[in-house]
């Protein structure tokens, strides 16, 4: 069984298991696409049956990738299929399973909560924002969460860390940011915060019966098509 039972590959020259970071973003990517459209599906039209399919699979996609081996949970395969004809970028497997389980722990208290006791409850909300988040830090910008809550609490020197950030060396040129591009950064998300904020909580509403005035007064002037008016009198 230990043929198939183990966390990380042996690559050379590397003296420490380790994962192909591309597929595990590729991974991360397919699992917050379900993840939001569960979340939105539950959110908009109150339907929890997929939401609790996902909690479901997300649990099981976790249970495979760290007590058996990450080759074959289902969201890293697909992430494989995707990714096979790119060059690996390899990653240390220990700071990846410590995040991992991160992930199970979260999965297993919404599976406690929405499928086992159906329990309604703003922590499933929380927490679902929380994985939402987690999934596309890794997915969109290759930032591992739990790989630098992992590399904080033990201080030995990690190695092979997502994207390179363990190695110290000072940023290239076009990785700086100047101050135009911090103020652009700035008004960008102040813009797109006040237009939210505005849509969400200062739109005009228009009461019932006004609407049934107005289907009223096309219909008395004449202007009602057949089948639009419902009916109005």
């Amino acid at each position: 069984m230990s043929k198939y039972i183990y966390f990380g590959e042996i690559v050379a020259p590397y003296d420490v298991r380790v994962l192909n970071e591309r597929e595990a973003r590729a991974g991360a990517g397919i699992l917050f696409l379900f993840a939001v459209t569960s979340f939105m599906n539950s959110y908009l039209l109150h339907e929890f049956i997929f939401t609790q399919i996902f909690v479901t699979v997300f649990m099981i996609d976790f249970i495979i990738r760290i007590f058996i081996n990450p080759k074959f949970a289902p969201s890293l395969l697909l992430g494989r299929v995707m990714v096979q004809n790119q060059i690996p970028e390899y990653v240390a497997a220990p700071q990846k399973r410590w995040a991992w389980f991160i992930g199970l722990y979260l999965s297993i208290i919404m599976f406690l909560l929405i499928v086992v006791f159906n329990v309604m409850t703003p922590i499933k909300i929380f927490i679902c924002l929380l994985c939402l988040l987690l999934l596309f830090s890794e997915a969109a910008f290759g930032i591992c969460v739990g790989c630098k809550i992992f590399n904080i609490l033990y201080k030995e020197n990690p190695k092979l860390c997502p994207g390179g950030v363990c190695e110290i060396r000072e940023k290239d040129e076009i990785q700086k940011i100047s101050s135009l591009q911090k103020t652009i950064i700035f008004l960008f998300i102040a813009t797109v915060s006040l237009a939210t904020y505005q849509l969400a909580f200062h739109k005009p509403e228009i009461e019932i019966k006004e609407i049934k005035e107005l289907k009223s007064a096309k219909c008395g002037s004449g202007k009602c098509e057949s089948g639009k008016c419902g009916g109005a009198k």
